[in-house]
């Protein structure tokens, strides 16, 4: 009974604790709840095994959704971090170093320029999604002290994401860059307007430029690397090793001027 009674206890010490967590962390709780919204309507996306009244009904619905889950997440984070807007040359600049506007424009692009779902669309966010909201969700779980036989499981996978955090950013970098030659495609099937591909674009120089994240850049190095070196082994043809120089000096001179060097491998 005593044992009960001090688990009892513990538990309300832990709400308590929680609630006012809560209280004083309101934007950080919007955003927490905005990410796991968005990795919510994506799983309804893939997997539209959820109640029509909570995803949405349709798969596409459950698209929309994500990508308005994000757009609110980012717009949550704008304004955390740019919290006084002047309408200036100098904070436009300043807003369009921010990685959350490079998302926020992200969202709106695949919101209003695509007739259809372009489910490839959802991995960047989708993974971004998950890996802040575990890193929040840890610390919640320590907030009320839930270090219990209960939690076990929640605190291993939270675990297993951030261990696997750098693969998860260069995961989400790829999706970005092979989107895209995706884009262009898309155009052609009229699922995309032929707006999107030049909107791409600009997104994803913003993105080769950021300041807080330097995998996108990275990975476009080891890509050029990559396909350098196919290109200068003896069995690679003549013809094609040509178009392929040409094709890494084009995207090469695309490539914005970044102030960061890629990361050391």
């Amino acid at each position: 009974m005593a044992d009960s009674a001090t688990g009892n206890n513990q538990q309300r010490q832990g709400f308590r604790a929680l609630f006012q967590h809560v209280s004083t962390h309101k934007l950080e709780m919007g955003l927490w709840a905005t990410r796991l919204l968005t990795f919510f309507f994506t799983i309804a996306y893939f997997l539209p095994i959820f109640p029509a009244w909570i995803a949405g009904g349709h798969p596409v619905a459950a698209y929309h959704k994500a990508l308005m889950s994000n757009a609110a997440t980012s717009a949550l984070r704008l304004h955390q971090r740019l919290p006084r807007v002047a309408f200036t040359r100098e904070f436009l600049a300043t807003l369009l170093l921010e990685d959350s506007a490079h998302y926020l424009l992200y969202s709106l692009m695949f919101l209003y320029t695509g007739s259809d779902p372009v489910t490839v669309a959802l991995l960047p966010i989708t993974l971004f999604a998950i890996l802040h909201s575990a890193s929040y969700s840890l610390t919640l779980l320590d907030t009320t002290g839930s270090n219990n036989r209960n939690w076990w499981l929640g605190r291993f996978l939270i675990s297993l994401v951030e261990l696997q955090s750098r693969g998860i950013l260069r995961m989400s970098a790829f999706s970005e860059i092979f989107l895209m030659p995706m884009t262009i495609i898309l155009v052609f099937t009229g699922r995309v307007s032929i707006l999107t591909p030049f909107m791409y674009y600009r997104f994803l120089g913003l993105r080769y430029s950021s300041r807080r994240n330097p995998y996108t850049r990275a990975v476009f190095y080891e890509l050029r690397v990559s396909l350098e070196q196919a290109a200068a082994a003896p069995s690679f043809p003549n013809f094609a090793r040509g178009l392929l120089h040409k094709a890494i000096t084009m995207v090469s001179n695309m490539a914005p001027q970044a102030a960061y060097p890629p990361p050391e491998q």
